[in-house]
């Protein structure tokens, strides 16, 4: 009677431990470019599309389920990142500036309970021509975190012919105009940053890029996704830590583009990539590499 009482319990936990331990999920039609997201709880997380797209917040559960959308009355030129403060209030890096002549970079701050709706417009203090010399075109961006009551911007230089330099900018979080401060670049070799994501301890920063390359003589695409990693900083000197890189995948023959990141925990993070013609839109847990001294980067 014992033992059948324990295979009775171990049965009814095990789909509870199988949702606990669920790894990868496919994300529903509607997110068909998630280029951002945030995670407020494993069954929580928020998504938002890429430009173009309507001007519309994604709540999934830890399946990719939609179960609530937030219409906003703004447009979605191109939303790029999304990002939480402590207050939940989610943050819209309405910033990509693909072809660096943009003069109304803002990020929107939303509450999806008060309902409350706020803009915050900046500038970067390094660019003086809209559009700058092209060897000049790092005013693009795709990631961005929410620290220290402030929110921090990441570039992403020109993929093919760019120095891959990401630079760190800080903006503070409340309306109005601001001039963004540089705070400090690095370089990514032969990499671009597409996400960011900060642990809810704020002691580690995540960088999500690619690398884009046609091989076999110009026939068939391959893309590179690394995570980097920076733990020992201080404050929000996030580029003086240390630094690790790990490759998520090399996709030589049906390329996908990952373009969002958040922690699960402290250990892991979950990555998202856009649809491609052949390949939907999917979510995916790696855990990121253990701690160690600062990396050697490799121009692999």
């Amino acid at each position: 009677m014992r033992i059948l009482l324990i295979l009775f319990t171990c049965c009814c936990c095990l789909p509870n431990l199988m949702l606990a331990q669920k790894k990868r999920f496919k994300l529903g039609e509607e997110l068909v470019e998630v280029s951002g997201m945030s995670i407020a709880s494993p069954d929580s997380i928020w998504w938002l599309n890429d430009g173009g797209s309507r001007p519309r917040l994604y709540c999934t559960d830890r399946k990719g389920r939609i179960v609530r959308r937030e219409n906003l009355p703004i447009q979605n030129r191109d939303w790029e990142d999304l990002s939480a403060d402590p207050s939940g209030n989610l943050y819209i890096g309405d910033f990509g500036n693909n072809l660096n002549r943009r003069t109304d970079l803002r990020i929107y701050r939303y509450h999806p309970v008060s309902k409350s709706l706020d803009s915050i417009l900046f500038r970067y203090p390094d660019q003086m021509a809209f559009p700058p010399a092209l060897p000049s075109w790092n005013f693009d961006a795709e990631a961005m975190i929410w620290h220290r009551d402030s929110l921090h911007i990441f570039s992403k230089n020109r993929l093919q012919k760019g120095n891959y330099y990401c630079k760190h900018y800080i903006v503070p979080a409340k309306a109005g105009e601001h001039v963004a401060i540089l705070r400090d670049s690095i370089l990514l070799p032969k990499r671009v940053a597409t996400g960011a994501a900060i642990s809810a301890d704020g002691q580690t920063l995540v960088l999500l890029s690619y690398f884009f390359r046609m091989t076999f003589f110009g026939k068939l695409p391959k893309i590179r996704t690394s995570i980097w990693t920076f733990r020992d900083f201080q404050g929000s000197d996030f580029f003086k830590g240390t630094l690790q890189r790990q490759k998520v995948g090399k996709f030589p023959v049906i390329p996908t583009q990952y373009e969002s990141i958040g922690f699960v925990n402290e250990k892991r993070v979950l990555i998202a990539t856009e649809r491609t013609v052949i390949l939907r839109q999917k979510a995916r847990q790696v855990k990121l590499k253990t701690p160690n001294t600062t990396q050697k980067i490799n121009l692999d």
